[in-house]
C-alpha cells in the first residue's frame, strides 16, 4: 500500500513521523537519555538530583513508546518487515520489563537506547550496513588468521614452551601471548626481549609474525570494508541516478503530451479558420 493509497488520517501519521523536525526531536531525545543515564552512575548527582533524573528517564522512555506506535500505525506490516523497526522495539522493550531481583541486570541494559542513534542517523546506519555486508569476506580471513595463529601457536610451544611456561607452555597459552603480541601491546619489553634473552634468534620467529598477522592480515579485514563501503556508495549513486532518469522521462512524456495537445489545438484551430473561410 502506497501513501496515495492510505487513508487520509494514517497519511497525515506517517508525514507526521516522516517529517524532519520529529526526526531530530527524538535525536535530541536519545542524547539526552544517554546523558541521564550516564548521571545515574555518579553517585553525588543522584543524591541531588536522582528523582527529576529518574522521572525525565520515565518520561523520554514514554515518548519513546509513543513514537513506535506511531511508526506502527503509519507503516503498518511494512514497519514489522524493516530490520531497524525490529531494532527500535528490542532496545526500547528492554526498558518496559520491571527490573528488580533476578531481572536487575536490565538496569544495565537500559543504556542500549543510545544505539537508536544508529538506526535514526541515515549516516551512521550506512556504516552498519556496511559492516554487515562486510561479514561474509572477514569471515574468510578470520578464518585465516585462526590458521595462522594454530601454527604460529605449535611452532612457539615447541620453540619457547620449556624456558617460558607461562607464556608459551601450551596451544592456548601460545595462542594468547601472541594475540598480545599482536596486538602490539607490551609485546617487545614485555615478552619478545625477556625471550631473546633465552634465545637470541627468537627475532627470527616473531617478526614474521608480526609482519604477516599484524599488518599483512589484518590490513585485509580494513580493505573488505572499505571495499564493501564503495559497493554501497556506488549502489547508492546507481539508484539516484536511476530515479533522475525516471524523474527525466516523466517529464519528457509529460511534455510529449503538452506538445501533442498542442499541435491538435492548432490543427483544430486552423480547421476552424478554414471553414470560416469558405463561408
Amino acid at each position: 500500500m502506497t501513501a496515495t493509497t492510505l487513508p487520509s488520517w494514517r497519511q497525515r501519521v506517517l508525514g507526521f513521523v516522516e517529517d524532519k523536525r520529529f526526526t531530530r526531536t527524538i535525536t535530541a531525545l536519545i542524547v539526552i537519555n544517554a546523558i541521564l543515564l550516564g548521571l545515574e552512575t555518579v553517585p553525588s548527582v543522584m543524591a541531588d538530583w536522582g528523582y527529576l533524573i529518574r522521572g525525565a528517564d520515565r518520561v523520554i522512555l514514554a515518548v519513546f513508546v509513543v513514537e513506535i506506535l506511531l511508526r506502527i500505525t503509519a507503516h503498518g506490516r511494512a514497519f514489522w518487515r524493516d530490520p531497524w523497526s525490529l531494532f527500535d522495539i528490542a532496545v526500547v522493550g528492554v526498558a518496559l520489563f520491571p527490573a528488580s531481583g533476578s531481572l536487575s541486570v536490565l538496569r544495565a541494559l537500559r543504556i542500549l537506547r543510545v544505539l537508536r542513534l544508529v538506526s535514526v542517523v541515515p549516516r551512521l546506519r550506512r556504516v552498519v550496513e556496511t559492516l554487515m555486508r562486510s561479514l561474509p569476506g572477514m569471515g574468510s580471513i578470520a578464518l585465516l588468521l585462526v590458521m595462522l595463529f594454530y601454527v604460529f601457536a605449535v611452532m612457539a610451544t615447541k620453540l619457547f614452551g620449556a624456558s617460558f611456561p607461562n607464556w608459551f607452555g601450551s596451544i592456548g597459552e601460545s595462542m594468547y601471548s601472541l594475540f598480545q603480541i599482536m596486538t602490539l601491546e607490551s609485546w617487545s619489553m614485555g615478552i619478545v626481549r625477556p625471550v631473546m634473552a633465552v634465545h637470541p634468534f627468537a627475532w627470527a620467529f616473531f617478526v614474521p609474525f608480526i609482519l604477516i598477522v599484524s599488518f599483512a592480515v589484518l590490513n585485509l579485514f580494513i580493505a573488505v570494508v572499505v571495499d564493501s563501503m564503495q559497493q554501497v556508495h556506488k549502489e547508492e549513486a546507481d539508484e539516484l541516478m536511476r530515479d533522475a532518469e525516471e524523474i527525466a522521462q516523466r517529464e519528457a512524456d509529460a511534455l510529449q503530451e503538452q506538445l501533442r495537445g498542442l499541435k491538435e489545438d492548432i490543427a483544430l484551430l486552423r480547421s476552424e479558420l478554414k471553414a470560416r473561410d469558405k463561408s
